[in-house]
């Protein structure tokens, strides 16, 4: 379904036995008091202040908590001068890794939360994830997944490709934005799909293990903008090793 890009619409895939075709308008800001947010970030300095500001103020008072990743800049401190909960390695263990011990340490915390998970280079459009819980409070989705309405950098599309195909071949299910790390879910559907996949796997990973335990996974197209890798040796390189780990991530789940 075609959607304009300053309106914020469910982009489901075609009916499925974990899918609903649905069409409606959310608003810009969730009501913050049910929410938790997992920050992942890795080397993420020049952005993450930004990106923790922008979801403070999409998520008013609601707890949030960064996974870093071994960062060996000052992400970890301006997390903390901004009032986020760290998790953190000494050492680079991946995306994966990193994430399922903020999301472990954050389901010790109180209450039943809608979880909504965002990557650390968003900046300010980070404001903009409030529509991923409306979508999982209003109860359309049990996982919300933001698709980015203008595409940002990126390769030939090999990675993503491979990623779609992977999630169709596992699950059935057709995504748009299969490696967005920008999501949002309710406890038990978190609980069922840790630990996190490795690596860059993680989202892949997520999708099929959600949709193979019958949760409804429906896409929410966003105005976002991220630190994207463009075509150069640098992001054909991370591209590379984006691919590995969703070959691994695929191979894994039979």
């Amino acid at each position: 379904m075609m959607v304009e890009h300053n309106s914020r619409r469910l982009r489901p895939n075609p009916p499925s036995p974990t899918q609903e075709d649905l069409s409606l308008e959310l608003p810009a800001r969730a009501t913050a008091s049910d929410c938790l947010v997992i920050v992942t970030a890795r080397n993420e300095a020049e952005r993450i202040g930004a990106t923790l500001a922008g979801l403070a103020l999409a998520f008013p008072g609601a707890t949030l908590f960064l996974a870093d990743d071994g960062s060996v800049d000052a992400t970890a401190a301006i997390a903390r001068a901004a009032g986020a909960r760290v998790v953190r390695s000494e050492r680079a263990i991946g995306k994966g890794a990193a994430a399922t011990a903020a999301a472990r340490a954050a389901l010790r915390e109180l209450g039943e939360p809608i979880f909504v998970l965002c990557d650390g280079d968003l900046a300010e459009s980070a404001g903009e994830l409030g529509a991923l819980a409306e979508t999982v409070r209003r109860g359309h989705a049990d996982v919300a997944v933001a698709a980015f309405a203008t595409r940002v950098g990126g390769g030939v599309g090999l990675a993503v490709g491979f990623a779609r195909w992977a999630i169709a071949r596992r699950c059935g299910l057709r995504t748009t934005a299969p490696i967005s790390g920008q999501r949002a879910l309710r406890a038990p559907a978190l609980r069922a799909v840790l630990p996190f996949a490795h690596g860059f796997g993680m989202e892949l990973g997520m999708t099929i293990d959600a949709a193979r335990a019958g949760y409804r996974v429906v896409e929410v197209e966003l105005q976002l903008s991220h630190r994207a890798s463009g075509r150069t040796p640098a992001g054909f390189s991370h591209r590379a090793r984006q691919l590995a780990d969703f070959a691994r991530a695929f191979l894994a789940r039979r």
